[in-house]
């Protein structure tokens, strides 16, 4: 098992995964990241819990978009950019479930 340091809002989250998937979450952990600061531009400092869920509700819409389109175009097709597409949409399901997951336990601290 390996850790990723994942940097948001000028916290960081020691975040666990697998060994190999190190630059992967570290990726969607950047994705993350320019979600979040987007969301700040918006709407400001509201706290670090509400704009994580928010955050997390954003990348689920964009998952629950993908998820629509795939269906649309015959989801089940073998092609690698189908298989690149589902592969991201379950990594983002995953850390979208850590971002609740952070969310609740800044909530309960």
């Amino acid at each position: 098992m390996s850790q990723v340091n994942v940097y948001i809002n000028g916290r960081n989250y020691d975040i666990a995964c697998d060994d190999g998937e190190e630059d992967r979450v570290q990726k969607l952990g950047q994705y993350v990241a320019d979600k979040f600061s987007e969301l700040v531009a918006q709407v400001g400092q509201v706290g670090d819990s509400r704009l994580l869920v928010m955050t997390a509700l954003l990348i689920a819409d964009e998952l629950s978009d993908t998820y629509a389109k795939l269906e649309g175009n015959g989801a089940g097709s073998d092609s690698p950019a189908d298989a690149d597409q589902a592969t991201d949409a379950e990594g983002i399901a995953i850390l979208v479930k850590r971002i609740e997951d952070i969310a609740a336990g800044l909530e309960r601290g």
